[in-house]
């Protein structure tokens, strides 16, 4: 029944696919950008050190899967816009994405994959691999909080990026509550949470089509949807490291 709903769902997206998508239709609310967690350690290095290190641990949506350029994945682009709002800082984003992997297999990696870029945040994208397989949620759960243990001893924040709304993901019968254990371990832990989940789902409940955030596959997102992402993460972080004088007014949408 599920991969019915799903295969369905993919050849209307197919079916009504738009030639391009405008990136000002990129959007998000401030409470859906409150990643709930000040970020000490990158603010403290921006300021300090005048360089920001990010990691950005991940799956398929972190390796760029789905875009037709790598610069368009997500990666790239905070990077690219931390750069362009913080000039004279320092900004390193170092990709470790891994199509396929779930929060057990990112885990099992996270200290060697963190501890030679002496990250002061880490981005871990995670979930979607987790709640597809259909992986208990007491597992899902200990592997979250065991990673983010591996990278706090590592001296960085932590920020997890819950799923992405898609079809693949909106098919399965408890997707919310993968999104739900997730909030509770980053409350728990004290590492941010970026809404992705929350945020696409405004997106499509706004009106938005698949079709304009989504590749024919019905699970991973296309040009538009990674350069939004990338887009809206950056003003989070933006939101919480970046100190007033370096621009002497206060943060804007960019």
């Amino acid at each position: 029944m599920i991969r019915n709903f799903v295969v369905a769902t993919v050849l209307s997206i197919m079916a009504t696919a738009p030639a391009w998508a405008d990136i000002r239709d990129c959007r998000a609310t401030r409470q859906q950008l409150d990643l709930g967690n000040p970020l000490e350690i990158g603010r403290a290095a921006v300021i300090e050190e005048r360089e920001l290190r990010i990691v950005a641990m991940g799956s398929s949506s972190t390796q760029g899967y789905g875009t037709t350029n790598p610069q368009f994945a997500y990666p790239a682009q905070l990077k690219m816009k931390l750069e362009a709002a913080m000039p004279g800082i320092s900004i390193h984003v170092y990709n470790k994405g891994i199509g396929g992997q779930d929060a057990e297999e990112m885990t099992a990696r996270m200290q060697q994959d963190v501890k030679p870029e002496r990250a002061h945040l880490v981005v871990w994208q995670v979930g979607t691999n987790s709640a597809i397989r259909r992986d208990p949620l007491t597992k899902f759960r200990e592997k979250l909080r065991a990673g983010i243990d591996i990278g706090h001893s590592l001296g960085a924040n932590f920020v997890m990026m819950n799923l992405q709304y898609v079809p693949a993901v909106v098919a399965l019968p408890d997707e919310e509550e993968y999104a739900r254990v997730m909030a509770e371990v980053a409350k728990e832990k004290g590492a941010g949470l970026f809404r992705r989940f929350e945020i696409m789902r405004s997106w499509y409940d706004d009106g938005m089509p698949y079709a304009q955030f989504v590749t024919n596959d019905g699970l991973h997102l296309n040009d538009f949807g990674q350069k939004c992402i990338g887009k809206l993460l950056s003003k989070a972080i933006l939101d919480t490291v970046r100190p007033a004088q370096l621009t002497g007014t206060p943060i804007r949408p960019h």
